[in-house]
């Protein structure tokens, strides 16, 4: 699993008052839990965009006053009108303590389908996964390479050595659906071998 250094300054206040101030000096407020106790701190929002703005998923190495911490991003608050974050939670991990989170899927091969004019549907972008933090991977790869026109993926048909898959297994991950211009021509095809019959 990919990681990331970032540190952090712990915050001797919590109020509103003082988040405002972090946020207009460039700063993040945030919080870690999952350990003994929670720790206020803040963050560059410089440093958080590589974690935010990623469709990857990683684990975070947090240095808040020379203690050092591996987390994961839990959870990020936005401004609703200029998306600018306002807050993020982070979590502790711990060696022999599992966790959940959210790992990219990345498609590899091509699919005949798709090859013969059908289209690619990917309903799910990521999946819920939860074990513990030696076992996780940068993704999860499906294999695309056998997916014929009409045909999905679901995510039953998944296993991750270690890893428990949280996602319902009947639902389908990914697809090959026919396009308009394909079904127009098997319409026209049909019509054509119904008219030949007469």
């Amino acid at each position: 699993m990919k990681s990331i250094a970032i540190s952090g300054s712990k915050r001797s206040n919590v109020g509103k008052r003082d988040a405002k101030e972090l946020r207009y000096e460039g700063l993040v407020p945030a919080v870690l839990y999952g350990g003994k106790e929670q720790t206020h701190f803040s963050v560059s929002a410089a440093d958080l965009r590589p974690v935010l703005y990623t469709p990857d998923a990683m684990f975070i190495e947090l240095t808040i006053e020379g203690a050092k911490h591996t987390a994961i991003v839990k959870d990020a608050q936005f401004h609703p009108l200029t998306d600018v974050v306002t807050h993020v939670d982070f979590l502790e991990l711990f060696e022999d303590k599992p966790v959940v989170m959210e790992l990219p899927i990345r498609l590899e091969g091509t699919s005949p389908g798709v090859r013969i004019g059908g289209k690619l549907n990917q309903k799910y972008r990521k999946l819920k996964v939860k074990g513990l933090p030696k076992d996780f991977v940068d993704f999860v790869p499906v294999d695309i390479s056998k997916l014929e026109l009409g045909k999905n993926i679901r995510v039953g048909e998944i296993k991750l050595e270690n890893l428990e898959i949280l996602n319902a297994k009947v639902d389908t991950m990914v697809s090959v659906l026919a396009s308009r211009a394909t079904r127009q021509a098997d319409a026209e095809a049909a019509a054509a071998t119904k008219g030949g019959k007469k």
